[in-house]
């Protein structure tokens, strides 16, 4: 099962917590709520200093799509990170209370969250062309340019989902792109 996407089509909604809004791309059940997905990809707009949503028992990775990017500082001060780096993934643990300050106005991530024991994901930036390895799951996301995958063209802010698995992709034309690949644990 695929299915084309276009990031501002999709409608907004509340972060978990208030502070913020989100577009959801594909959550893993289609339809599962904030407690019980299995992966959740997203877009998320940060237009003020507000605290992160914790998420427990979740692997979470943020990459910066616009803006000036944030800092990103947990409460018990351990971890302090400079999101500032368009489409450079970084890794953290959902149930971590994070607090963000925005470094130069609002900004828009990419958000993927998996659910430990059940998911594996990771976000990588590509430049096609390229091949992206197969997975049980997979998402594409054109950042800038265009790119043919699978037999559709995307443009900027167009992309594709497949939730379940995909061989090997050939990707053509001249764009970047962000790509989620996705692994089911053995035991699900």
């Amino acid at each position: 099962m695929t299915g084309r996407f276009a990031l501002d089509a999709l409608p907004w909604q509340p972060w978990k917590n208030g502070a913020g809004r989100t577009r959801e791309i594909a959550v893993e059940p289609a339809g599962a709520g904030l407690d019980e997905f299995g992966w959740r990809i997203s877009v998320a707009e940060v237009a003020a200093d507000a605290p992160f949503s914790a998420y427990p028992g979740v692997e979470r990775c943020i990459t910066l799509l616009q803006g000036a990017g944030m800092l990103l500082r947990s409460d018990d001060g351990r971890t302090e990170h400079r999101l500032d780096q368009p489409l450079q993934p970084w890794r953290f643990d959902g149930a971590m209370s994070l607090q963000a300050r925005l470094l130069g106005g609002p900004c828009l991530d990419f958000n993927l969250m998996t659910r430990r024991g059940r998911w594996q994901g990771e976000v990588q930036r590509l430049a096609a062309p390229a091949r992206l390895p197969g997975a049980d799951a997979l998402l594409v996301l054109a950042v800038d340019g265009a790119a043919q995958v699978d037999g559709d063209t995307l443009h900027p802010g167009e992309g594709r989902v497949w939730r379940t698995p995909v061989a090997d992709l050939d990707i053509t034309g001249r764009a970047t792109l962000l790509a989620v690949r996705l692994r089911r644990h053995d035991n699900e």
